[in-house]
């Protein structure tokens, strides 16, 4: 007997786009629960290990009938096509429903698909929506003679509809209009709506200016049908939070909303939460778990927070937003502002390191201005965290780039200060991959209490998790540590004149000490590249700050040392020359290390 007329059949096999993961469980949920239906869904029978080639030609063979779910990227993935045609092919003409099509977002299906009748979900709250996927999934002949309620006026007020999607809940505080400019680089809506749906809080983690909060607003607008309450926690002082949530018992109308003492209001609220299921909470800005688990009801509706801090792993599920893609930073870029130089704006983009927040300030400036786009990249690279300064902040992100991360570091600097300082080190360095045991071993050219931490791994190991906490950095498997460029910009801003030299002499004294003195020999090449970013950022702070010059020097003569051995004279020579005017310049010519580097720039080719 053939394996797929061996397995038991199943009524509807899942067809969908990866975007539409949230839709399709959801779908599956109600016609298992509240069908009867039995139903196979990629992501909950595709198991690991598994020949998905296989796996997909068995669901198709198992399965009676194929509910596809269409949505924009359904219709345009080369993926999905073969699913629903399997279906199609088994009933061309329609009559034993085999293939279903469920519209889930706003999309005209064309070609075969366009003359499938399809269940339309749009436009509908949540309860309506279960009940017109279920009418539609059904075999047989419509209810005809059931009673309809006359379609006028009074009836409609003795009747009224509910609320569809699009339309506010009556308990409703979101401090934020929606963003009309709102974009979405990857799937993490789909990913939070997935999460909150299986009855976990969902946590977006990342650096601020990623846009957690707009992420945050858009979904508590994307999907205000689906809850008769939505309330939004600012959730940064724990004062504020406690009064905010209380708050909610006047809307609820509790009999404890006006008990003097605050923790019994915050109880009766936490008990109403529990007891329903239709609500949102929305804890922004979350410093910790420990702040916000006493007003977590623990069962009933959903829990959406928004944090820079990483750990959220003991209280939900995390979702890690990070900065946009190239492709999305430019067409971000070109939409917001309406020009269509995208040369300038893949430019500006890599200049801002594709962080949203920074996006949105440069189009915001050139809107206000009436800039260019090949205008304002001259403008950046001079000015950096200055021209941010000059952009009033918008409803959509209240803050600019230079005051953003600003509570952060105040924070941090109280937190740690030996994870303040490290911070403040590697602003000087390159932004990626900055080696932990260069830093290390560069301990004793570093002030205290940096100096301590860094040649104590424990220490070293605590300053890491002070900053991490803010996700003001990120740590990688071959013991690194990275930061956004433009977080290395405003913390070198905010230093001073007198603090930049201080860190820019440390850091360039660091490398120095770490970088190979054979830097011409092939045994040390993987070192050198290793170091290289972090030696040609070290010198270019140290250099116009005329601090560390020596070391600068000698770093600068093994970086030619090293292109020599590359055979990469022009680079080579143009590095021998300038450690020459360094070191003539403050040990003169007559001193062994000027005539070392002259030496080498005689021995160039012609």
């Amino acid at each position: 007997m053939p394996e797929s007329d061996a397995r038991p059949k199943k009524n509807f096999f899942i067809s969908y786009n990866k975007a539409d993961l949230a839709w399709a469980e959801w779908i599956a949920q109600q016609l298992e629960k509240v069908g009867g239906y039995t139903v196979i869904v990629q992501a909950w029978d595709f198991r690991p290990g598994g020949n998905f080639v296989l796996d997909m030609h068995r669901a198709v063979q198992t399965c009676e009938r194929t509910l596809a779910v269409l949505s924009p990227d359904y219709l345009t993935s080369v993926f999905t096509a073969p699913e629903w045609a399997a279906a199609f092919g088994a009933d061309s003409t329609g009559f034993a429903q085999k293939l279903v099509p469920v519209r889930v977002r706003d999309c005209k299906p064309d070609g075969l698909l366009a003359n499938i009748v399809s269940i339309d979900l749009l436009n509908m709250n949540a309860a309506d929506v279960s009940k017109t996927l279920l009418a539609g999934v059904q075999r047989g002949p419509v209810d005809r003679t059931t009673p309809r309620p006359f379609p006028g006026m009074a009836q409609a007020a003795a009747h009224p509809q509910p609320r569809p999607l699009g339309m506010l809940p009556d308990i409703w505080n979101v401090p934020h209009l929606r963003n009309p400019n709102f974009t979405e680089p990857g799937t993490w809506l789909a990913e939070m709506r997935a999460t909150l749906v299986a009855g976990r809080p969902a946590s977006l983690a990342g650096l601020g200016g990623v846009g957690k909060t707009q992420l945050a607003v858009e979904y508590a607008y994307r999907h205000a049908g689906d809850y008769a309450l939505v309330w939004w926690l600012r959730s940064e002082q724990p004062a504020a939070l406690a009064a905010e949530y209380a708050g909610l018992a006047h809307k609820l109308e509790l009999p404890e909303k006006d008990a003097p003492q605050q923790p019994v209001i915050i109880a009766a609220v936490r008990d109403a939460l529990r007891h329903r299921r239709d609500w949102l909470l929305v804890f922004d800005n979350a410093n910790s778990p420990d702040e916000i688990r006493g007003y977590l009801p623990g069962a009933g509706g959903h829990v959406l927070i928004t944090s820079r801090q990483p750990a959220w792993g003991g209280l939900g599920q995390r979702v890690e937003v990070k900065k946009w893609p190239p492709a999305v930073s430019v067409e971000f870029l070109l939409k917001r502002t309406g020009l269509a130089d995208a040369a300038a704006a893949a430019e500006i983009a890599r200049e801002l390191d594709h962080l949203p927040l920074a996006l949105e300030q440069a189009a915001a400036y050139l809107e206000t201005t009436g800039g260019t786009l090949v205008g304002y990249l001259p403008l950046f690279r001079k000015h950096q965290v200055q021209v941010f300064k000059h952009v009033e902040p918008g409803s959509d992100y209240p803050s600019t780039v230079a005051t953003t991360w600003e509570i952060s570091f105040q924070q941090l600097e109280k937190d740690s200060p030996a994870g303040a300082a490290l911070l403040n080190l590697c602003a000087f360095f390159a932004p990626d991959a900055i080696p932990r045991d260069m830093i290390a071993g560069g301990a004793e050219f570093l002030p205290e209490p940096l100096r301590a931490a860094a040649g104590d791994a424990l220490g070293f190991d605590d300053a890491v998790a002070a900053i991490r906490r803010y996700s003001l950095i990120e740590t990688g498997g071959d013991s690194t540590l990275s930061l956004h460029r433009l977080v290395q910009a405003v913390i070198r801003d905010r230093l001073g004149e007198e603090g930049r030299k201080q860190w820019a002499e440390a850091a360039v004294k660091v490398v120095n000490k770490a970088f190979p003195f054979e830097s011409d020999d092939v045994r040390t090449w993987k070192e050198c590249d290793r170091l290289l970013p972090h030696a040609v950022a070290a010198t270019d702070f140290a250099e116009p700050l005329g601090v560390g010059m020596v070391a600068a020097a000698r770093l600068i003569n093994h970086m030619g040392m090293y292109s020599w051995g590359r055979a990469e004279y022009a680079l080579a020579k143009a590095a021998y020359e300038r450690a020459l005017a360094i070191f003539r310049k403050f040990l003169g010519d007559d001193h062994r290390n000027t005539k070392t580097v002259r030496e080498n720039l005689e021995s160039l080719p012609p």
